[in-house]
């Protein structure tokens, strides 16, 4: 069972881009202790062929997944929870 697919949890799951969103910032964060910028994370996010340069679909991805606690802030910087896929 993914982490995007809990029968306990009575939300929709994501959708697919917004977990692939996911799977890149989880990527890019190299220890528990990395930290993105908003700035950097939709860089990264941006430089994917799934999300526009506009920000609209990098903010959204990011703001769903700080909702459900894949990402979370502290201290104006985000940060990958610590989850795995498998």
């Amino acid at each position: 069972m993914t982490p995007f697919s809990d029968p306990s949890d009575p939300r929709p799951p994501l959708p697919e881009w917004v977990q692939e969103a996911y799977q890149i910032l989880r990527d890019a964060a190299d220890d528990p202790q990395s930290e993105f910028t908003y700035e950097e994370a939709y860089a990264l996010l941006e430089e994917a062929d799934t999300f526009s340069a506009e920000h609209s679909d990098s903010e959204y991805a990011i703001d769903r997944l700080l909702s459900r606690g894949y990402l979370y802030e502290a201290n104006g910087t985000l940060h990958v929870t610590a989850t795995t896929l498998e």
